[in-house]
C-alpha cells in the first residue's frame, strides 16, 4: 500500500466515523470548513519546513508526484483527517458530557 492510498483510506475513515459512528455531522458544517480554511496555511507552512530542512523525505514511487509546499499533495489529506477527527470528537464528547448523569 502507498502513502496515497493510505491518505485517502484515512479521509474515507474520518468521513465515515463522523457521519454514521460519532453523528456529529461536522463535514457539513460551515464552522468545519471555516476552521479548516484557518489551519490549513500553517499545515503548508509545517510542510514546507519540514521538507525544505530534509526532516521528513518521501519516496517519489509512494507518492503521486505532485508536491505543494514541498510535501505531497496526498499530505493535504491527512490534515483534512485529522481536523475533521478532532473535531467531530470535540462536539461528541462535550454532548456527552452536557447530558445529565444517572
Amino acid at each position: 500500500m502507498i502513502y496515497s492510498d493510505i491518505a485517502l483510506d484515512a479521509v474515507m475513515l474520518a468521513v465515515l466515523l463522523d457521519l454514521f459512528v460519532l453523528k456529529s455531522q461536522m463535514i457539513t458544517r460551515g464552522i468545519f470548513w471555516i476552521s479548516y480554511g484557518l489551519i490549513l496555511p500553517f499545515q503548508l507552512l509545517t510542510n514546507w519546513w519540514l521538507t525544505s530542512k530534509n526532516i521528513v523525505m518521501y519516496s517519489s514511487g509512494q507518492i503521486i508526484g505532485r508536491r505543494l509546499a514541498g510535501a505531497p499533495i496526498e499530505d493535504l489529506l491527512f490534515g483534512f483527517s485529522m481536523i475533521l477527527l478532532t473535531l467531530a470528537f470535540w462536539d461528541f464528547f462535550e454532548g456527552r458530557a452536557k447530558q445529565p448523569k444517572e
